[in-house]
Parts: structure tokens; sequence; C-alpha cells
């Protein structure tokens, strides 16, 4: 983990430290507010071209099997690696979180895996309960 430079409890405070496993050659950064409301099921799988770190703000989000509360932090590695479940942990408060995103050039933030695709890696896939 990297010295951010607090003195006496003072100053940044570390919320992640990742290495991700690549950052596209020429990846421009991209900064997203998300607002969700009471019960959203956030966005159907998907994948990103390059790495996501995120921060929740308000309320807490689902994200695969675990639940983000405010105050703590996501990471995707991006690429190929397919995002199966997101979205708003509870269904009587919103959840808001930022994410920061390396994206390749020229590819979308965000891009839908289809239903083939999800039943071609269907024995990639962890089981659920």
């Amino acid at each position: 983990m990297h010295d951010m430079g607090a003195v006496d409890g003072v100053g940044p405070k570390m919320l992640a430290d990742v290495t991700p496993p690549f950052i596209p050659e020429g990846a421009s950064g991209m900064t997203v507010l998300v607002e969700w409301p009471p019960g959203h099921p956030g966005t159907p799988p998907h994948r990103h071209s390059g790495p996501c770190f995120g921060y929740v703000l308000a309320g807490a989000i689902r994200f695969e099997e675990v639940v983000i509360k405010a105050g703590e932090t996501l990471y995707e590695p991006g690429g190929d690696k397919i995002h199966y479940q997101n979205g708003n942990a509870s269904d009587d408060e919103p959840a808001k979180f930022v994410v920061t995103m390396l994206c390749a050039p020229g590819a979308p933030m965000l891009t839908m895996v289809d239903e083939e695709e999800l039943a071609q890696r269907a024995h990639l896939r962890a089981p659920r309960p």
C-alpha cells in the first residue's frame, strides 16, 4: 500500500490500492456519477474496455455477490471480464456512486453482453446459490 502522507491522522486516507491487470494503450479517463432509485436493477451483464474504480457516496449497491456500502470502493478489471450483476441493494433508499474508467481509444466505456455469449461462457461463471 502506498503512503499517502497523512500526519497524525490528518490528510488523505487510502480507500483502495489495486494494480490493474492492464491499461489500454492510449486510454482516456472518464468519471461518471451513477444514481439509482430504490430497487433499481442496475445494468445488465456488460464489460468495460479498461479498468474501473468506484466509490459509493450514498446507500448501497449490489456488486456481483457482495454489497458495497457508502464509504466503500469497487474495482472492475475491464477487458474480457463480464460484470454480471449490479444494482441498488435497497428497496427503500437511493444509491449513488462515482466510477472512474480508463477506456480504450475508440471503444465505448460499456458494452452489453448478449444472451448467446452468456450461454457460451456459462461454464466459466462461479456457481450461484
